[in-house]
């Protein structure tokens, strides 16, 4: 049976000129101006997915960016791993903080990745990630070990919000039918440690308009008895946490599932250096709520 890194060995000059064909185009969902750069980026998955051995490969147009689709049935029977990836990137700006042209990739060495590493824009958001799901499939196909059925849904728009991936799904429910949802658009805990991520916080934003008095006031001859604006508003915002850094806000804690002490412990045998934690950020110490890791904090404790 053909190991995995031995196909990877086999055919790796190959494979990084595919990624970085892929990594040469600027989709760049949030710039009108690269709106030909985003559909050829699509079209040029569309045809990586045929040849990694999907039998069925779609593009499907969005009110805004192209949706790629694309599967391997290999029996109905077997479960379906549907996995989720996006193209468009993130605008580079500013450019003069590049060592190297963002769509130009280069293979370079530093003290973080001493076997060298490549530096272009996507690389590793979310172009990188998706690439390797999509090779992984090349090589279970190509030496006959696909355990199951593989659904591809790669979209356009993440950078910008996804406004059309709903749509898509709520109208395309039976063709996403799957067992499991795979996405490679997390974090690793080190380079060296292998990682899961098994859930997300989401995020829920909104705009807060503090109004004061008809006009601008003198501060010399208002300030004591007028209050400016920008003062409330700082108090409304302080009071959101209390004295242990948990929210206020009436409600906000009543979905929040609580960790398990199995959870917990788990967690807590995940490599982690509160020193080196600190110093990389150059911090006295860690914030939060109260009676939680900094690891818990970071990844799964609601936050404000």
């Amino acid at each position: 049976m053909t190991q995995p890194i031995d196909y990877i060995n086999a055919h790796k000059d190959r494979f990084l000129n595919e990624l970085f064909e892929l990594l040469k185009l600027p989709s760049v969902s949030a710039d009108s101006a690269f709106k030909n750069d985003v559909i050829a980026t699509a079209d040029l998955i569309a045809k990586q997915l045929e040849k990694a051995g999907c039998e069925s490969v779609t593009i499907y147009p969005t009110a805004g960016n192209p949706i790629v689709y694309g599967e391997k049935i290999i029996n109905p029977e077997l479960p379906t791993v549907l996995v989720y990836g996006h193209y468009d990137v993130q605008p580079a700006d500013p450019i003069d903080l590049w060592d190297s042209a963002p769509f130009q990739p280069i293979i370079k060495k530093t003290d973080l990745h001493p076997d060298g590493a490549i530096f272009a824009r996507g690389a590793c958001d979310d172009k990188g990630q998706m690439y390797m799901h999509v090779k992984a499939l090349e090589f279970m196909t190509q030496t006959d070990q696909l355990p199951c059925n593989v659904k591809y849904m790669i979209e356009g728009e993440e950078e910008v919000g996804s406004k059309n991936l709903g749509i898509f799904v709520s109208e395309n429910k039976a063709l996403l039918a799957n067992d499991i949802i795979l996405i490679s658009d997390t974090g690793m805990i080190a380079n060296d440690v292998p990682s899961i991520t098994t859930g997300l916080r989401g995020l829920s934003y909104m705009e807060v308009a503090v109004t004061g008095p008809n006009r601008d006031l003198h501060s010399g001859l208002y300030g004591g008895a007028v209050a400016n604006p920008i003062n409330i508003l700082t108090k409304m915002i302080a009071s959101l946490q209390d004295e242990d850094n948990k929210i206020t806000i009436p409600g906000f804690y009543d979905d929040v599932q609580e960790l398990s002490e199995a959870e917990r412990e788990a967690m807590a045998q995940a490599p982690f250096s509160l020193e080196a934690y600190c110093q990389a950020l150059d911090i006295e110490g860690v914030y939060g709520e109260k009676g939680y890791t900094t690891n818990e904090r970071n990844s799964i404790i609601p936050t404000f």
